[in-house]
């Protein structure tokens, strides 16, 4: 059996936990959570009497606060790319950005692509400049040969 008692009255709203039979830990979790939603409830400015509050001074400075994020630039759309018509004969390029692990997927899903769809072309490479840097040798390769690509982004 759990009770709850009040640790010191003269020091506000504290509760102490003691467990008497050693009980079940449900009963434990009951009351912590008990004593959580009290303290919670306690903690609400509107049940203080309106004497703890205190008024604004007139003379104190009044301050203008800026929202440290700033203003974003506008965001300018961009239409996806169109969607293949068929994979008949295209060149399909997956991509390994180097997020931890996602080489294995990708190399498994270029063997089952190449698998499924015989007669279209599937090219496996790791961006070398890792995830958040450009890889100007790959971009221009893909420019020049793909079709398509996959990339993992990680995340």
């Amino acid at each position: 059996m759990v009770i709850l008692t009040n640790s010191d009255p003269n020091k506000g709203i504290s509760y102490q936990l003691i467990n008497l039979k050693g009980g079940s830990g449900m009963k434990l979790r009951i009351a912590v959570i008990a004593a959580l939603c009290i303290g919670l409830y306690c903690s609400f400015p509107g049940i203080h009497s309106p004497a703890d509050v205190q008024a604004a001074n007139v003379e104190d400075p009044i301050l203008t606060v800026l929202n440290p994020l700033g203003t974003p630039p506008p965001i300018t759309l961009k239409p996806m790319a169109p969607r293949l018509d068929t994979l008949e004969g295209k060149t399909i390029y997956i991509v390994n950005d180097g997020y931890p692990g996602s080489g294995i997927l990708l190399k498994e899903l270029t063997t089952v692509c190449k698998e499924k769809f015989p007669n279209t072309t599937f090219v496996y490479r790791d961006k070398r400049m890792g995830m958040s840097a450009k890889d100007p040798a790959l971009w221009k390769e893909m420019e020049e040969k793909a079709d398509a690509m996959i990339i993992a982004l990680g995340h």
